[in-house]
């Protein structure tokens, strides 16, 4: 029997990466801005209905700052990232650049938690950067990946965000639960994406069509809300080292849509770097990649301190 968090992060890398391909679909008819305030608008409707429930919540003043950087990571800085991303880079290649959010939490562990980070680790990291390197040396401009370098280097930053929103997201589970976390990320980004609509470069939707009014639809409901809160669930339940590992089948499953569903193919040397890639960042798991003692006696004792 499948260990339900082990389940619902499986299901969650693959909803996330059909999100890739929905997103490149849904530009074709309506800006991005537009994509992303319209899928937040669907999850914070969805969201609505529990708003009694979460006004009974406790709120620690010291997680304020905590929450409001988490939401601020993701979905505000992640998504405005990664649409743009996909705007000027293949879905495949951006479904490839997410296997670095592993070795960002890792680094970030390191860095902010005072996590060990082993010789192994380093190594592995180090070939990850040469690999998306490789990648980017070896790009050409196509159809669906007319500015592949910028691209990449915007999915880049985007996992810095991720990773970012990963660590801060532990450290909250162990006081808030899943759900209501997925639903503060919903209504912060719906508040946060509603202003730029109205930004000169952000022309208006000049129709809806059924197949972009859908797309947006699937990613509220699907994404936003299902991807999100069984990832949420996930990193709840088990350490947030293994659950971030699972992200390594994000480019095996994008790449699999997106020749199924976009007809997308990469050169040799792009499908060599891509192998590199991920045998850098299959070299940085260990059976612990994120030891948690650290945070946990952190944690254990500022919440003894609020008691």
């Amino acid at each position: 029997m499948i260990h339900l968090p082990v389940f619902s992060l499986i299901a969650a890398m693959l909803l996330w990466a059909s999100s890739f391909i929905v997103l490149k679909l849904s530009f074709q008819y309506y800006h991005p801005i537009w994509v992303i305030f319209g899928r937040m608008v669907v999850a914070s409707l969805v969201f609505a209905f529990w708003i009694p429930a979460f006004r009974r919540i406790r709120f620690r003043k010291a997680d304020i700052p905590i929450l409001a950087a988490m939401a601020l990571c993701e979905p505000c800085l992640y998504f405005l990232l990664e649409a743009n991303a996909l705007k000027n880079t293949s879905a495949s290649q951006a479904g490839l650049i997410t296997t670095f959010m592993p070795l960002l939490v890792t680094l970030g562990a390191f860095l902010f938690f005072g996590e060990r980070m082993s010789k192994r680790a380093l190594a592995g990291l180090g070939i990850a950067v040469l690999g998306v390197g490789l990648l980017n040396a070896g790009n050409i401009s196509t159809e669906t990946a007319p500015h592949p370098l910028w691209g990449n280097t915007l999915e880049l930053l985007a996992m810095t965000c991720g990773a970012a929103y990963t660590l801060l997201l532990k450290r909250l589970s162990s006081f808030y639960s899943p759900f209501f976390l997925t639903a503060l990320q919903a209504f912060t980004g719906a508040f946060f994406y509603f202003p730029l609509l109205f930004l000169p470069s952000v022309p208006a939707p000049a129709q809806c069509t059924l197949e972009g009014v859908l797309s947006v639809v699937y990613l509220g409901l699907f994404i936003t809300i299902d991807a999100y809160g069984l990832y949420n669930y996930g990193v709840s339940r088990i350490s947030a080292g293994k659950a971030v590992a699972f992200i390594n089948l994000l480019p095996v499953l994008t790449l699999f849509l997106a020749w199924l569903i976009l007809d997308e193919r990469m050169m040799p040397l792009q499908y060599a770097s891509s192998a590199l890639v991920i045998f850098g960042v299959l070299l940085n798991q260990e059976p612990q990649p994120v030891d948690e003692n650290g945070w946990t006696k952190k944690l254990k004792k500022e919440n003894g301190a609020d008691g």
